[in-house]
């Protein structure tokens, strides 16, 4: 026996003790009322529940997570109570009982699809949580709005199914026809589909975000935006290079970003006519040049090799600087610096030259 039978027996036992002779169908609208509202209170008390002592519960907590969720869920509990609610009250009336199956399929398709919308705002909250949990940035922004449009579609499709079950309709057709239509969409649309795969992999992995200096191939800049389908990178030289997402997944990226030091090295020859004492002077010179600057600390300096036309040193430091232009400018005040004490050491740099020796032999 439903609930709205039995209250129509209360009801009728009522009114039967009282003594009062009323109409069944009079009853019926008594029992129908008293159910919704009673539903109606009953809803109250749990959202009641939900904003006095959930919500406070939930502020209590660290994050901000179950918050959100009791925020997005409390209202669409309520009017799911009062969905029920209806249903109850209207079973309670006898002159509806022709019409009794297609209001039980037409309530149960409405909570299907209100318990579908309540889960798909929690599925929206936990992305967009887990979203700011990982510093959310323009890329994230039009990436999850992809992200939570395929997995709302999803779960409506199994909403969809269920509802289809209720209906006793044979799901073995639908099945296959959603089985070959999406094999079919899927080599159609293969290589949009490689690429939109690709973007949630760099979402999710994270190998390079908005503003990050990066190199792939020939080709360096910084990345200025990520698309479900391409990412696109400000070049050095000033233009605008567009990247499918399935080839910077499957090459490799040099990425700058977490650059917090640079080893440099770099050469420079003197030449051959250089005295030893001068030679064993040079890495001494070089190394106060290069301690001196507070962004930098000196690797190795070293007498490398004999070279066709002059002595070569070579010189390995670390600048605490990602900044490129910074480093062209150390690196520029040290050309200066070392130009300057070899001209004063009378230290000559070398350049290409080349001797030759000429036999003359009398005849």
């Amino acid at each position: 026996m439903s609930f709205g039978a039995n209250v129509l027996e209360f009801i009728d036992d009522v009114f039967t003790l009282l003594g009062i002779d009323v109409s069944p169908l009079v009853k019926q609208v008594i029992a129908s009322v008293g159910i919704f509202l009673l539903f109606i209170i009953i809803g109250w008390i749990i959202y009641h529940i939900f904003e006095r002592y959930f919500t406070r519960w939930a502020e209590k907590t660290k994050t901000k997570l179950d918050d959100e969720i009791l925020r997005n869920i409390k209202k669409p509990i309520y009017f799911f109570v009062i969905l029920i609610g209806t249903y109850s009250a209207l079973e309670a009336l006898t002159i509806l009982d022709i019409y009794s199956e297609a209001l039980a399929f037409v309530f149960t398709i409405l909570e299907i699809l209100l318990a579908t919308f309540i889960v798909t705002r929690v599925v929206n909250v936990v992305i967009a949580w887990y979203a700011e949990k990982r510093s959310k940035k323009e890329m994230s922004e039009h990436i999850l709005f992809i992200l939570k449009k395929i997995i709302n579609g999803i779960i409506y499709l199994f909403a969809f199914l269920i509802i289809l079950y209720v209906l006793k309709i044979d799901l073995s057709g639908v099945v296959i026809g959603l089985g070959v239509g999406g094999i079919a969409i899927a080599f159609a649309l293969q290589n949009v589909l490689s690429d939109a795969f690709s973007a949630f992999s760099i979402y999710f992995d994270k190998p390079f975000e908005i503003g990050d200096f990066i190199v792939v191939g020939e080709y360096s800049g910084t990345v200025k935006k990520i698309g479900m389908k391409s990412t696109r990178v400000q070049l050095l030289q000033g233009e605008e290079l567009v990247l499918a997402n399935s080839v910077l997944t499957t090459t490799n990226v040099r990425n700058f970003k977490k650059l917090r030091k640079r080893r440099i090295k770099f050469n420079f020859g003197v030449t051959y006519d250089t005295s030893s004492k001068k030679l064993k002077k040079i890495p001494d010179i070089v190394r106060k040049i290069i301690e001196d600057n507070e962004l930098t600390n000196v690797d190795r300096i070293h007498f490398k090799e004999f070279g066709d036309f002059s002595l070569n040193f070579e010189v390995i430091y670390y600048i605490n600087s990602k900044d490129y232009a910074k480093f062209m400018d150390v690196q520029q005040e040290f050309n200066f610096a070392i130009k300057e004490s070899f001209e004063k050491e009378g230290i000559e740099m070398a350049f290409p030259t080349q001797t030759i020796f000429i036999n003359s032999e009398k005849t």
